[in-house]
């Protein structure tokens, strides 16, 4: 679905007209934000209007507690396609400033969400809280709504049986390599973009070239290790391809990476942006006795991941 996005209060044009909106980070768009999106698109379906979203440029403890503030997900061109795919028609991206965390609760839902954003409805997690000091909830924007003839639906949190879908637990299983438990918990494999960089030629020289991803230094990788997977080059393919995380212990690098090397693919990759998914766990990383044995593991991981990826073998 094609998404109107606008960034920042003055980009919104006064014509929007009504819409049924949401609030919130939405990291990763994972199953739980799934969930609730599904009933802002419900809602905006049964009234008519535009199914919108508000989201921040950047984790608000960015700014409100520098240095504690998680890895995130997504960057905020994966977020908003992500959006996209769930029904979002338009989304007001707002940079999170300190200025704005001191807005209050009510003059931002009367501001943002009822005259900016036109609100018919606002449609929020159970536990959403906004505003300066998180003062705002969901019978705040009732009680708000209310004088305006606005409906406020709170939606219970989404969980798969155990517990409840987060951000912060994605964060975890991709912490420990789990990129599957990762993936149910997304709703698809976990994928990073980011453009690539000239490496130091290695991979060619071993026989197994490989693309150096440079990923932003804000965004979350799974814990260091080899992974079966695919990348988009950005023509609308996505290619299997065998992943690695790490420092290249065996040459005595220092400097975190993310190398891909895409199965039986020639072209030139280099300033292009790609995206990388990560969908099965085949090692950690390892120093090897001899560079020929790491060749051979590396060889070994690629039959592998052929047979992970059902990609047919090289002729």
């Amino acid at each position: 679905m094609t998404v109107c996005l606008y960034h920042g209060l003055d980009q919104v044009p006064a014509g929007l007209g009504p819409t049924v909106v949401t609030v919130g980070m939405f990291d990763g768009v994972h199953r739980g934000h799934q969930a609730l999106l599904g009933h802002v698109t419900r809602e905006a379906a049964a009234r008519g209007v535009p199914a919108a979203a508000v989201t921040f440029d950047r984790h608000p403890m960015e700014v409100l507690r520098p240095g504690s503030h998680p890895l995130l997900l997504t960057t905020l061109s994966q977020k908003v396609a992500l959006l996209g795919e769930a029904g979002v028609e338009v989304v007001l991206v707002l940079p999170f400033t300190l200025e704005l965390s001191q807005v209050p609760a009510r003059e931002f839902a009367t501001r943002v969400l009822f005259e900016v954003m036109g609100a018919r409805a606002v449609v929020v997690g159970a536990n959403f809280r906004f505003g300066h000091k998180a003062q705002g909830d969901i019978e705040l924007l009732a009680a708000l709504g209310r004088e305006r003839g606005v409906d406020a639906v709170g939606v219970t949190l989404h969980t798969d049986g155990r517990e409840v879908i987060s951000s912060t637990r994605i964060r975890s299983e991709l912490a420990r390599g789990d990129v599957q438990a990762a993936a149910r918990s997304l709703g698809r494999p976990f994928a990073l973009e980011g453009h690539v960089n000239r490496g130091d030629g290695r991979g060619r020289t071993l026989g197994v070239p490989t693309a150096n991803v440079g990923v932003p230094t804000r965004l979350a990788l799974p814990a260091m290790g080899v992974y079966a997977g695919h990348v988009a080059p950005g023509d609308g393919t996505w290619l299997p391809a065998v992943t690695n995380v790490g420092v290249s212990p065996q040459f005595g690098g220092t400097e975190l990476r993310v190398e891909a090397h895409v199965l039986d693919y020639d072209a030139d990759l280099y300033g292009r942006r790609v995206s990388v998914s990560f969908e099965h766990r085949l090692r950690g990383e390892e120093v090897f006795a001899s560079v020929d044995e790491l060749v051979t593991q590396m060889q070994e991981d690629i039959r592998q991941s052929r047979k992970l990826l059902g990609a047919p073998a090289a002729s």
